[in-house]
């Protein structure tokens, strides 16, 4: 899958750098993947959360962070969407952003 924008994740983990490591991991196999569709995401990450057709929210670092994307299966593309704290996802609205 490509991944567009690594740079929102390194801007976080310079503000977070306990979040730095399972950030680079999680890009690293999600860079790797080939998904077709979000079963095959609930198979490697059973916590990942679905949001609609094409949001899916990942638990980072022993789920101290949220992780916001959305993913186009059909091109293989997956857009971040947020990054942040337990509180700060809890302001958001996870089908906007």
């Amino acid at each position: 899958m490509r991944v567009i924008a690594k740079r929102t994740l390194r801007l976080f983990w310079q503000q977070h750098p306990d979040a730095r490591g399972p950030l680079e991991a999680w890009h690293q196999e999600v860079r790797k993947a080939q998904w077709q569709n979000p079963q095959q995401i609930r198979a490697r990450y059973a916590s990942a959360s679905f949001v609609g057709r094409d949001r899916v929210v990942f638990n980072i670092g022993g789920n101290k962070y949220r992780l916001v994307v959305r993913i186009n299966y059909a091109v293989g593309v997956i857009y971040i969407r947020f990054i942040g704290t337990h509180a700060e996802y809890d302001r958001i609205d996870v089908e906007q952003v």
